[in-house]
């Protein structure tokens, strides 16, 4: 099946809950980070995304972004990643994710993305 919506956990204890999909594909949601995060100004933010056609594609790619509430910063988090099915009709997600900080100038730039 894959499809994102409802509430998935990471390895790390973070947590996304994806509203249904519409129908391009799109959703949205909310991140609320995790015990592993160790920041204690991370709020519940907002996340929007899109994810392949499962009529076309049974094992689709995925992507969201977060735009992180924070106290003090500005941050935002892009995932990229692919929905695998097991044998088992078990589903998960595998994401890659590049996180991007305000910077304060051009020379800055360098050291805003991980």
């Amino acid at each position: 099946q894959c499809l994102l919506s409802g509430s998935w956990r990471s390895d790390t204890g973070c947590r996304m809950v994806v509203s249904t999909l519409d129908k391009d594909n799109r959703f949205s949601g909310f991140y609320l980070p995790g015990p592993a995060a160790g920041n204690s100004e991370l709020l519940t933010s907002p996340l929007e995304g899109s994810q392949q056609d499962t009529r076309l594609v049974p094992q689709p790619t995925f992507y969201f972004a977060v735009n992180w509430r924070l106290r003090e910063a500005a941050r935002t988090t892009v995932f990229v990643g692919q929905c695998y099915v097991d044998t088992k009709g078990e589903e998960t997600l595998h994401a890659l994710w590049l996180l991007r900080e305000v910077a304060d100038s051009p020379a800055e730039d360098w050291k805003a993305s991980r």
